[in-house]
């Protein structure tokens, strides 16, 4: 997170594993309201208007309430912080975990509370070992406290808060992929329903979201729901990490007000374009979104206004491009990214991926042919939806997106621009 961000407005508390440090900065006071009041926990989260930070932006008090609600078959109930955090252009749930553990594992023990779970897991990339490094000792230091004790006499049982490494890949962050990891299996995702709410880890109801969503639940339950949506501008409702990267002068994790503009996050924050770059475009919420253009920069940065420009706030990472820098390039990176990371398990999805990077290099690389233009074309138009998670989705969409935004880029000869020009 910048230095100039740092105490903005969200009191994202960088104290590291250290849990006096984190009770001395006022932790703490967020659990202790949840146990006040704990079956008004979830009515709060709904008047504070906080959405998943995760990508799809549903209401977290939802997914709460589903959890809430739900009954156990054995016995058990589960909470998930998914920290598998592994898109490209996404950076900021391995900060929140290395810099800020206790906040994002108070968030985590105020969820076992409203559901009375007694299993919480922290599911996080083995890759970030920062994260891993600061999150192991967190735990421990909360089992050994005072809150921790209280929360087990409230549940009745002893609460069981682990550290478990994900499978690394990109896929296993999809929520059913979790749970089919954290079940002992392959990271393969499954169609729901059944909703994890329903049946998750080990057929019991599971609650799961983004680090960022939980880092934000104690500072809710701590200063109150209108405290919290006074932080955003207009109708959005409290602060969002963007992960900014790109061609911009000052790359970094910025928190800002939700509904700040695109224009304010590259230009006033990120310092604008490098020298001698003009704007182009962004990939919003990583690469497997809609992209935005310069008619866009007026868009408030919030989960509304960006879907009405026909794109997706997502996880908050915005990857800026240049003027000289080819879309086409770019989207053939991302896809074969997609195409790499894809599980196997849907064949559409599988050979799908690996046509639309085939079909998107030969283009890239000039030697596309119009037959190649259409079969792209026609797998945007068969693609959508024939796997069990989002994945081939994702890559159908930022493909559409630029094929539509920059058709002259598809072209075949030479006003396809090349990535090592340049518009001042």
């Amino acid at each position: 997170m910048n230095k100039a961000n740092q105490n903005l407005l969200h009191p994202f508390r960088l104290v590291g594993a250290n849990l006096d440090a984190w009770f001395a900065a006022g932790g703490g006071k967020g659990l202790e309201a949840a146990l006040a009041e704990p079956d008004n926990i979830v009515a709060k989260l709904q008047d504070a208007g906080l959405c998943g930070m995760g990508g799809a932006g549903f209401p977290t008090w939802r997914k709460w309430e589903a959890a809430v609600a739900a009954q156990s078959k054995n016995g058990s109930k589960y909470v998930v912080c998914n920290a598998n955090e592994d898109e490209p252009g996404t950076f900021k749930d391995r900060f929140l975990l290395a810099k800020t553990p206790h906040q994002v594992i108070e968030g985590v023990l105020i969820a076992a509370v409203a559901c009375r779970a007694d299993q919480a897991v922290l599911y996080v990339n083995p890759h970030q070992h920062d994260s891993l490094a600061s999150v192991a000792p967190a735990i421990e230091q909360w089992r050994a406290s005072a809150l921790y004790a209280q929360i087990e006499a409230y549940l009745g049982k002893p609460l069981n808060l682990q550290l478990v490494e994900s499978s690394g890949r990109y896929i296993g962050g999809e929520e059913t992929a979790v749970i089919s990891w954290l079940d002992g299996g392959f990271p393969f995702p499954r169609r729901k329903p059944p909703y994890p709410a329903e049946s998750g880890v080990n057929g019991e109801p599971t609650l799961i979201n983004n680090t960022e969503t939980f880092a934000n639940i104690p500072q809710i339950l701590a200063n109150g729901t209108e405290w919290y949506r006074s932080l955003g501008l207009g109708d959005a409702p409290g602060t969002k990490l963007y992960s900014l990267s790109g061609d911009v002068l000052n790359p970094g994790l910025y928190e800002l007000p939700m509904g700040t503009t695109l224009k304010s996050l590259i230009f006033d924050h990120g310092g604008g374009m490098l020298e001698g770059r003009r704007f182009k475009a962004v990939f919003t919420g990583g690469p497997s979104n809609t992209l935005l253009t310069a008619k866009d920069l007026d868009v408030p940065l919030d989960f509304v206004s960006v879907r009405e420009r026909k794109s997706s706030l997502g996880t908050g990472a915005m990857i800026v491009i240049s003027e000289g820098t080819s879309v086409v390039r770019k989207v053939a990176e991302y896809v074969e990214f997609f195409a790499t990371n894809s599980c196997g398990q849907c064949p559409p999805c599988k050979g799908g991926t690996f046509q639309l990077s085939r079909l998107l290099n030969r283009v890239d690389n000039g030697i596309g042919t119009q037959d190649d233009l259409n079969a792209l074309q026609s797998l945007c138009t068969l693609l959508p939806r024939s796997g069990r998670c989002g994945l081939i989705d994702g890559a159908v969409t930022v493909l559409q997106s630029s094929l539509r935004t920059f058709p002259e880029e598809y072209g075949l000869g030479a006003d396809r621009p090349s990535e090592s020009g340049t518009n001042a």
